[in-house]
């Protein structure tokens, strides 16, 4: 299997990295740090525009028809520049919107003019076609219109009016808004069976896309720092030490890339090993995200335990994303109870 990015999915990805460097530069995350959202909505309308919210949504509600894994591959250029703004759960909300024959709140999905975030249930409580309870997390919601909730068995669309009393708390990246509301009975305005669409499964491959992103991101700073700091008439790169370790990290990256990528093309072809693959994703693209982070903190020194350096952003983010449609031990644990691979 040739898992080689094809020209025209290369050509996909050159497009959406060349917006994301002009528009939504990573200089955004700190001046924005201070305000409500931390995307600009004419900014936001503008990678909507482009097609970045609707890259594997049917022609048919404005989409471009795309492959799952040309997916993956965008959503981990966007995480690369580590671009802001609730990309995952527009793109997964867009989808729930057209299986549900909500043309006109597709189109406001996909065009970026409405903006939807991502709920996560954090407790006890459940969620489905006659409604939702329970404590949830709220990740980018600010100045949305909607809320997507996702759970193995099926993805709902909520109004954001839905949730009372939403209460800003903290939160470890400055590019992610977090909020938290409890419902006691709330109404579900669109409702997707997992049957229907696995809305989870691509929300966890999505996801894990986005932390192999991350792990190139971080891989990528640790070894341009290596080969252009000099210590001693020499880059620090000379040293085995730093060699190895930016070495590892290269091997980790593109490990998380490729299985990221196999999970997609899994789910696509309907293979019987479908949530091992997904799962090891996950997991593998998590772990290499973190580990990457760190080390590549470690190998810029002093500099890189700074505000003022974009090594730490990698790892917050990394941690936030980690933790996203399953915890990591969950996840592994789920692992572990797999059958061997197809």
């Amino acid at each position: 299997m040739n898992l080689l990015p094809s020209e025209e999915q290369l050509d996909i990805v050159s497009a959406a990295t060349e917006f994301i460097e002009s528009r939504l530069p990573i200089s955004d995350i700190r001046d924005r740090a201070e305000l409500p959202s931390a995307v600009d909505s004419a900014r936001w309308r503008e990678g909507g525009e482009l097609g970045l919210l609707t890259l594997g949504l049917d022609e048919s509600f404005g989409g471009s028809g795309r492959p799952l894994d040309d997916e993956v591959l965008v959503f981990a250029a966007l995480a690369t520049r580590l671009a802001p703004g609730p990309f995952l759960a527009s793109t997964l909300a867009a989808r729930v919107a057209a299986h549900s024959g909500d043309v006109e709140l597709t189109e406001l999905i996909g065009s970026g003019k409405a903006l939807v975030g991502l709920g996560e249930l954090r407790g006890d409580g459940a969620f489905g076609a006659d409604g939702f309870k329970g404590s949830f997390d709220l990740l980018d919601c600010v100045g949305g219109t909607h809320v997507l909730l996702v759970a193995q068995h099926g993805a709902a669309l909520v109004a954001i009016d839905e949730f009372p009393d939403i209460t800003p708390v903290p939160s470890i990246d400055p590019a992610v808004r977090l909020s938290t509301s409890t419902v006691i009975s709330g109404r579900v305005e669109h409702w997707v069976p997992a049957s229907t669409d696995p809305i989870f499964s691509r929300a966890q491959v999505l996801a894990a896309a986005t932390l192999a992103g991350l792990a190139t991101a971080a891989k990528n700073m640790a070894t341009e720092h290596a080969a252009t700091r000099i210590q001693f008439g020499k880059p620090i790169g000379v040293n085995q030490a730093v060699k190895h370790m930016c070495a590892d990290m290269a091997v980790s990256a593109d490990a998380s890339v490729s299985q990221t990528l196999f999970a997609a093309i899994a789910l696509q072809s309907g293979r019987d090993d479908i949530e091992f693959q997904i799962l090891s994703a996950k997991s593998v693209a998590s772990r290499a995200a973190i580990d990457n982070a760190a080390h590549s903190i470690q190998v810029h020194g002093g500099m890189g335990y700074t505000y003022e350096h974009n090594a730490h952003l990698v790892l917050k983010r990394a941690h936030v994303y980690s933790h996203l449609f399953g915890e990591p031990t969950e996840v592994l644990a789920q692992l572990l109870q797999q059958g061997a691979a197809q």
